[in-house]
C-alpha cells in the first residue's frame, strides 16, 4: 500500500506538477490538496481533475476570517458538489498572529462547518493557539468527521479531541529534535486515529528542513512515527493509509 498524504499544498508548491510526479515516485498514491482562501478554488480543482488520486479541500482559512462573506459562502457550497471535493477545509481559529478579530473567525468557522454538515462532508481544521475555542465550537455545531490537521496541542488535548470521535493528522514537525510536544502525542495516541500530512511547502521534514516541502518527503513523516509507535514502517503506512480512506472515502491504494 502506499502511503497518503492528507494535507498538501501543492498549488503553492513552484512546480505543482512536478510536486505530484515526485509523490508518485516516492510511493505517495492519494494526495488531499487544502485551500486557503477563495483565490484557490479553481486552482486546486484543476490539479485535481488533471491529476488522478488527487482530490480537493474548499474553504477559507482563518487569516482570511475578515474577508469572509456570504457570497464566498455560496460558492463554497456550490464547488464542493464536484466529485473531487471530499471536504471542507482547511478551517478554523488562528490566534499566533492576531487574537483582535476572534469574532470574525468563529463565525467563518462556525458557518462553514455548517456548510460541511449540510453536505456530509469531513471538516479539516486548522487550530493555531486556539485549542479550547476550537474544541468548543466543534461540540457546539455538533461536528462530526473532524480532523485537525498539523496537530500542536498536548497529549491530554489529543486525548480529549480523539474521545469526542476526532482524528489527528502529523507532519514534519515531528521529526525535528526538540519537538517533544507532539511526539508525545504520537507516542500515546491509537494508530487508529493517526494520519499523515506534510502541510507542504510549510515545515519540511528532517533532513531537508529549510528546502521547500513537498509530498514526496511525508516517507519521513512515517519513519518517525514508526519509530515513536515502536512499529513496522510499513504497519504505519498501511493503517494510516487506511485511515485516510475511510475518512474521506477514497479508495485506498
Amino acid at each position: 500500500m502506499k502511503l497518503t498524504d492528507t494535507h498538501a499544498h501543492i498549488n503553492m508548491l513552484s512546480n505543482p506538477e512536478m510536486g505530484i510526479i515526485e509523490a508518485r515516485d516516492n510511493n505517495v498514491g492519494n494526495i488531499i490538496i487544502p485551500s486557503a482562501g477563495v483565490e484557490d478554488f479553481e486552482p486546486v480543482l484543476d490539479l485535481c481533475h488533471r491529476f488522478d488520486n488527487t482530490y480537493a479541500l474548499l474553504g477559507v482559512h482563518p487569516e482570511y476570517a475578515d474577508k469572509f462573506t456570504d457570497k464566498i459562502a455560496s460558492k463554497i457550497y456550490e464547488l464542493s458538489k464536484d466529485e473531487k471535493v471530499v471536504g471542507i477545509g482547511e478551517i478554523g481559529l488562528d490566534y499566533h498572529y492576531s487574537k483582535e478579530n476572534k469574532n470574525a473567525q468563529k463565525n467563518c468557522f462556525i458557518n462553514q462547518i455548517q456548510i460541511a454538515l449540510e453536505l456530509n462532508l469531513p471538516i479539516i481544521v486548522h487550530d493555531r493557539e486556539a485549542h479550547l475555542d476550537t474544541y468548543d465550537i466543534l461540540q457546539q455545531e455538533k461536528a462530526k468527521n473532524v480532523l485537525l490537521h498539523c496537530f500542536s496541542g498536548s497529549t491530554e488535548f489529543m486525548e480529549l479531541c480523539c474521545r469526542a470521535g476526532y482524528k489527528i493528522a502529523v507532519g514534519g514537525v515531528v521529526t525535528f529534535k526538540n519537538a517533544k510536544a507532539i511526539k508525545e502525542v504520537v507516542q500515546n495516541i491509537d494508530i487508529d486515529n493517526l494520519m499523515l500530512e506534510t502541510d507542504c511547502p510549510y515545515l519540511t521534514p528532517h533532513p531537508y528542513r529549510g528546502e521547500e516541502n513537498s509530498p514526496k518527503y511525508i516517507g519521513f513523516v512515517a519513519k518517525e512515527v514508526a519509530n515513536l509507535k515502536d512499529m513496522p514502517y510499513d504497519s504505519v503506512v498501511i493503517k494510516t493509509s487506511e485511515n485516510a480512506s475511510k475518512f474521506f472515502k477514497i479508495e485506498c491504494i
